[in-house]
């Protein structure tokens, strides 16, 4: 079987803390890997928000959307567990970036995961090219 491969970066640019929730928890007793997904939403709008931004809709006059999305599985995490997500940005182009998140509690890794996110004009439904401030600041 060929498996997801997420090489991480040398270093991360931002970190959170979530603790996972008993609705995050599968019938198998640990986090479900839909949750995953939710865990990564919530810290890549905590970073948004970190650079200044209140939501992933408002930033510099667009939004963003995400393109797509791996995550690999590393390991199980339970309910009450603290997952650190860290943040990473790659691959920026002049319309999209990534994200790279890890997953962890603590030394024990849970997830690695990669979007794909476009900057966005939904008032005309179409990919724009990223906003200069918004650049410098995920450059920074």
């Amino acid at each position: 079987m060929a498996r997801v491969k997420i090489e991480l970066p040398e270093h991360f640019i931002f970190e959170t803390a979530i603790q996972v929730r008993i609705s995050d928890i599968n019938y198998g007793g640990h986090l479900g890997n839909d949750s995953v997904l939710s865990l990564i939403h919530e810290a890549r709008f905590q970073y948004f928000n970190s650079l200044g931004y209140k939501d992933e809709l408002s930033i510099d006059g667009f939004g963003t959307i995400q393109a797509d999305v791996a995550i690999a599985y590393k390991g199980e995490a339970f309910h009450g567990d603290t997952i650190k997500v860290q943040i990473a940005v790659a691959e920026i182009s002049r319309k999209s970036f990534e994200l790279i998140y890890l997953l962890s509690t603590g030394q024990k890794e849970i997830a690695r995961a990669k979007t794909g996110i476009a900057m966005f004009d939904y008032k005309e439904g179409k990919v724009v090219s990223l906003p200069e401030v918004f650049l410098s600041k995920i450059k920074a």
